[in-house]
């Protein structure tokens, strides 16, 4: 099945609180970015955002340059319907980010649970030329992924775990490692799964 199929059918075919990566409040990321400088004027890009609420904090945050991509428009109208009015002040992108280009530069790149859905090493380069391209000088990058003790796959399909320590080396020299933070999250119906938490730093 091909990806995009694959991703609106999950989405066509489930309410929000039933999406095992579901949350109501995503604090962790949120405590990241602030540790990254955030602020009203930071340009904020939500990779493979789905229905997520950080685009939610971050519009109740006072912040008005926010872009959410992800590769399902299901999710991304689901996210429209929630925020309603409010969905207007947000750049809905719906691309798959190995292949997207953008158009411009963000001072702050924000992925929680897609990195680790790339398996293929082809993949993964072209995710990272596209956040090296896309990230102002500078630029801070948050990427969440399963941890090494973490699920090994997610929603039928194989996942790469990761520790802090492989993931800054995968990311290379370019980056910076900040801060990062163990995390397990509870799904909806309570089972436990693993993530790590990275905050990266973009070198001049």
């Amino acid at each position: 099945m091909e990806s995009r199929a694959h991703w609106d059918g999950v989405y066509g075919a489930r309410t929000e609180a039933e999406l095992s990566w579901h949350q109501d409040d995503p604090a962790i990321s949120f405590a990241l970015m602030n540790k990254a400088g955030l602020n009203s004027a930071t340009s904020v890009i939500d990779i493979g955002g789905g229905t997520s609420r950080i685009v939610d904090r971050l519009l109740a945050a006072g912040l008005c340059d926010v872009s959410v991509l992800d590769l399902s428009e299901n999710a991304l109208l689901a996210a429209r319907q929630r925020l309603g009015p409010d969905s207007d002040k947000v750049t809905w992108i719906t691309a798959d980010v190995t292949r997207w280009r953008a158009p411009r530069t963000y001072d702050l790149w924000h992925d929680r649970a897609v990195f680790h859905f790339l398996t293929g090493s082809e993949d993964r380069a072209a995710y990272l030329r596209r956040l090296e391209k896309s990230l102002s000088p500078a630029g801070h990058a948050i990427i969440a992924t399963f941890a090494l003790d973490g699920p090994e796959k997610c929603s039928g399909l194989p996942v790469v775990r990761y520790s802090p320590d492989t993931l800054a080396a995968t990311l290379g020299e370019g980056f910076e490692r900040v801060a990062h933070q163990h995390h397990e999250h509870r799904t909806p119906w309570g089972s436990p799964q693993a993530f790590q938490y990275s905050l990266f730093r973009k070198r001049p």
